[in-house]
């Protein structure tokens, strides 16, 4: 049965059809997925102000509109901008905003207008007085309120939370602006504000790749650019035939890697699955070192070393690397995931608290939640849900050196002294005292023997025949018993002076200026070799007590 023309069915269809909008190439701000969002919900929702129409209206951020609102008249005073001209200025780029959106905006024009408006105003308010104190009045509700920009700006860096770029250039004149005879830019200013708030070094580099304010989309990705990669040393890491090129990173922490997105174990996979931690490169022999770049992205391992840059861990850093991990994954043009890539090789190397710790007590790692197990959880939280492209892994090369290193025999062998020997500074001085004890004691033992040995010479053969005729205390059992005496004593003396010395050096700090790897070399060889003698000298001093055990018997009978 044919539908006719006029079915009600076609008719609606097709009016949803038409009013369904194109898809833009400029849209630049997302939702974040669900799959993400489910893992902390605080970093990706603002709360404290709304930037833009995705969270506008929201009760919980009603209280600062009225704020904005001020700031909004501040903005045309300071300026001498009519307000006539401002509007005009936002509606005739009302479509190029609506396209910037990834969802479609259900706001009427003059609403829409609105919002884009006070909030426009109201960021470069923000932006003008950190940079400018003298811009700043007594009554300033965010600046003169202790703590109050602190809650704000996390909220500036949310994606969900943002303004295209271009509309604070357009509403920003440079000459109107004007600050005594100084003049700046959108640009500049906003350099200030996040090099600042977010304690970022050396930034200045990345400059001139933003400095055309058509390159930035808006805060996330001015952010991400601040953040320049250091010269690639990317590993290709070949594909299984038919395997999925992208990998889910659900359980990097367990003993075997699982993807989400297939079962089967491809190169990057098992790479990741074999890179060892912090802890079981520490174990192995490894030195860590403060990187000397500015450029979190630059970790290096060579000789043995593995620097890297000094990171910090608090609820700000989620913040910025969470929405930054989004953002490159909503991304549709082909980008370098370096943020991606860098969570990723985080959550491989901290899989435990102790991890954590390990590079706090060598001053990588400034963890502002306290707790080692809570940086862990934030650093687990982070690679909850992240997707890569498998065909090109930033920190590939890192993790098959790396891996390397730790597969070799003699470092294993560290690494196993380290886990059950040394896993504690008091176990490792037990097990010092220990050696030294066997080494003192096996010298002691040898010189008796030498000393027993060289009363049976020739010279002595006849006495101790005559002797043993006699049926008297032979001197070869009172040596015996002299020699064990001896030994006892020797022992308990050895036992006093280890423990005296175990004081002395944990007293003075010396335990700390023996080099981790030649200690363990030379503790490693202290423990073959002594085994080995101990073993021999348990031998023969079985196989003695079996041969003297007769006469011993036959002189206390008679």
């Amino acid at each position: 049965m044919e539908l006719s023309n006029h079915d009600p069915l076609v008719t609606s269809m097709s009016e949803e059809l038409d009013r369904l909008p194109p898809l833009s190439p400029s849209c630049c701000i997302y939702r974040v997925p669900k799959r993400l969002r489910r893992v902390s919900e605080k970093a990706y929702t603002p709360q404290v102000v709304s930037i833009g129409p995705l969270h506008h209206g929201k009760e919980t951020l009603k209280a600062m509109e009225e704020l904005k609102y001020r700031y909004l008249k501040d903005f045309l005073d300071r300026t001498d901008v009519k307000l006539e001209y401002c509007i005009r200025r936002i509606r005739d780029k009302e479509a190029v905003l609506r396209s910037c959106y990834a969802e479609t905006i259900k706001f009427t024009s003059d609403e829409f207008v609105r919002i884009i408006l006070v909030d426009a105003a109201f960021i470069i308010e923000i932006l003008m007085r950190f940079r400018y104190k003298k811009l700043r009045v007594p009554t300033d509700r965010i600046f003169n309120k202790p703590r109050m920009l602190e809650d704000v700006w996390p909220d500036m860096r949310m994606l969900e939370n943002q303004l295209p770029f271009f509309i604070l250039v357009d509403l920003f004149d440079q000459e109107r602006n004007r600050v005594d005879t100084e003049t700046t830019s959108i640009i500049d200013l906003s350099h200030h504000f996040f090099k600042n708030l977010m304690y970022l070094k050396d930034t200045e580099d990345a400059l001139p790749q933003i400095r055309p304010p058509h390159e930035v989309e808006h805060f996330v990705d001015f952010v991400r650019k601040l953040y320049p990669l250091p010269p690639p040393s990317v590993l290709e890491v070949p594909q299984a035939r038919g395997q999925s090129k992208t990998l889910a990173i659900s359980s990097m922490r367990s003993s075997s890697f699982v993807v989400d997105v297939q079962q089967a174990q491809g190169p990057l996979e098992t790479l990741l699955t074999l890179t060892p931690s912090m802890t079981q490169l520490y174990r192995a022999g490894v030195k860590f070192k403060v990187g000397s770049s500015r450029n979190i992205f630059d970790i290096r391992f060579e000789d043995g070393v593995l620097e890297f840059p000094k990171i910090t861990i608090s609820d700000q850093s989620e913040v910025t690397l969470t929405n930054l991990l989004v953002y490159e994954q909503s991304l549709c043009q082909k980008v370098e995931n370096y943020i991606n890539d860098y969570v990723v090789i985080l959550n491989v190397l901290m899989k435990t608290p102790e991890d954590v710790e390990l590079l706090v007590k060598n001053g990588i790692v400034e963890n502002k939640l306290g707790d080692s197990s809570k940086g862990c959880t934030m650093i687990k939280n982070l690679a909850d849900g992240v997707v890569m492209d498998s065909e090109e892994f930033y920190f590939a090369t890192l993790c098959d050196d790396l891996t390397k290193y730790y597969k070799m025999f003699r470092h294993r062998g560290m690494e196993y002294l380290i886990k059950h020997f040394f896993n504690s500074p008091w176990t490792t001085k037990e097990i010092i005292a220990a050696v030294i004890l066997l080494v003192l004691t096996l010298i002691q033992t040898v010189c008796s023997v030498i000393s027993a040995r060289q009363k049976h010479s020739p010279m002595h053969r006849n006495t101790h025949f005559h002797a043993l005729v006699s049926i008297k205390p032979a001197p070869s059992t009172i040596s015996v018993h002299m020699i064990v005496v001896e030994d006892v004593a020797v022992v308990i003396f050895v036992a006093v002076v280890a423990v005296v010395t175990m004081v002395g050096l944990q007293t003075y700090g010396l335990f700390n200026l023996i080099p981790n790897k030649v200690f363990l070399v030379l503790l490693y060889g202290f423990g073959v070799i002594s085994t080995i003698l101990l073993g021999i000298m348990s031998l023969f001093a079985l196989t003695a007590l079996v041969l003297l055990l007769p006469a011993i018997m036959l002189f206390h009978l008679v």
